[in-house]
């Protein structure tokens, strides 16, 4: 019998996917501080090429300097000639070189990150309202876009996906989730306007539509365009499920190629199996709280509508999880996290070497119990459980991306420390060059 996982998937644009695994995108932060690929890059995407996965998608690359989600994002931003100039480009070739060297696809996320766009990295996010993120003090209050503006941001995600193309990408993700840009568009909370960009759902779908419209215009039928949608927000008055398969029905008319599933946001981080504030958070379904992946109850019934090949990713660690999604729920399984200390995973699932990965997210709570633990009722406690878990994550990366193993006996509160200090270095660094 055929190993599931190894299954080839052919996309509705004709390229073929060698396997059902993707190294799902997860944030770099390794850019220069112009805002370009590196050697780090190369040495990474080299690692997880070869780790199995048959599609690798990036992290965040912005189509705009001013919004990013860290200081260490790459961007391709057309109106600032320096993220596109002739070495960026060579520099985005040899990065894809690199990721595809075991034959797999790698694709560009492109996104704009909006109103969660630190303070460190400016002070003056954009977004569809003036609806400020309230997490730690970190955000700043966003100033509403023009409608110019929005027009020019869809030509900007245009733009980015083929400058993907020409440099040897072999596809582009377009991150409609997790409270970025387009993902707040979507959001009663955060889009509050009452032009043609808010209101019913139909507006706050349209910049959505629109930028998945203006990428495959731009790049034309054979090459692979993908959304990441939320299936819910989890919080109260934001995007719900019921919206979710609205839009993913307007969606079918659109000629995707994939379409990942996920959920929540920087409030209610359940991207990650978390949640956060208490006071705005909608539970997750029973059902869904005892299977292995996050979002497979919301894919079961995405399925039903979608006419496009769906992927799934959260919370996945065994080959039998994997194989249970894709008998019927989803056609590709994404892996995170666990490619952050164990980057060959895949390929050790497909030579039948390993059955699971270790779930270690149990190790790298600050306290096991009490009012430390993570899901006391005290957000900024809950939050710095959260938020030092993924600095893990992070410096284990930054290791990967250094062609060192991971280091799995680092503490959290220490990582949490040596990741935030790098983060505001970085931020200083991106601020000089651009003479900020």
């Amino acid at each position: 019998m055929t190993d599931p996982l190894a299954r080839p998937l052919r996309l509705p644009c004709g390229a073929v996917l060698p396997n059902r695994l993707c190294k799902a995108a997860m944030t770099e932060g390794v850019a220069d501080p112009l805002l370009r690929a590196t050697p780090r890059h190369e040495t990474l995407y080299r690692t997880w090429s070869e780790g199995g996965a048959g599609l690798l998608l990036t992290g965040n690359v912005q189509v705009d300097r001013a919004d990013l989600e860290r200081p260490g994002n790459v961007s391709v931003d057309v109106s600032e000639p320096r993220t596109v100039s002739p070495e960026a480009r060579e520099r985005l070739r040899a990065w894809a070189r690199a990721g595809t060297v075991a034959g797999n696809h790698l694709w560009m996320q492109i996104s704009q990150a909006g109103w969660q766009s630190p303070r460190y990295v400016t002070k003056r996010p954009r977004a569809p309202s003036d609806v400020q993120l309230d997490l730690l003090g970190n955000y700043a209050k966003p100033v509403p876009l023009a409608e110019t503006e929005i027009l020019d941001l869809i030509h900007r995600f245009a733009q980015a996906a083929v400058i993907a193309r020409e440099t040897g990408f072999t596809g582009v993700q377009i991150h409609g989730a997790h409270g970025y840009l387009l993902s707040s568009f979507l959001s009663p909370v955060t889009n509050r306007r009452t032009d043609a960009w808010g209101g019913s759902l139909e507006n706050r779908a349209r910049m959505l539509l629109e930028v998945v419209r203006a990428v495959r215009k731009a790049v034309g039928r054979d090459f692979p365009v993908a959304l990441k949608l939320n299936s819910d927000d989890f919080r109260k008055g934001g995007f719900t499920n019921a919206e979710c398969l609205e839009v993913v029905r307007w969606l079918n008319d659109e000629s995707l190629d994939l379409l990942e599933l996920s959920g929540g946001t920087y409030e209610q981080p359940r991207l990650i199996g978390a949640e956060g504030r208490t006071d705005s958070a909608v539970a997750v379904r029973p059902s869904t709280r005892a299977r292995e992946a996050y979002f497979l109850e919301y894919a079961e019934v995405v399925r039903k509508i979608a006419r496009m090949p769906l992927m799934v990713t959260g919370g996945f660690r065994t080959r039998a999880g994997m194989e249970a999604a894709l008998d019927g729920d989803c056609d590709v399984v994404g892996l995170g996290r666990p490619l952050c200390w164990q980057p060959d995973f895949p390929r050790r699932l497909l030579a039948h070497e390993a059955d699971a990965v270790e779930r270690i997210e149990d190790r790298l709570n600050i306290r096991a119990r009490g009012w430390l633990s993570p899901t006391s009722p005290i957000v900024p406690i809950r939050m710095l459980n959260i938020f030092g878990a993924q600095s893990w994550y992070y410096c284990q990366v930054f290791r990967l991306a250094d062609g060192k193993p991971a280091e799995l006996d680092r503490g959290v509160l220490s990582t949490l420390g040596e990741y935030l200090a790098d983060e505001h270095a970085t931020a200083r660094r991106m601020h000089r060059a651009y003479g900020d």
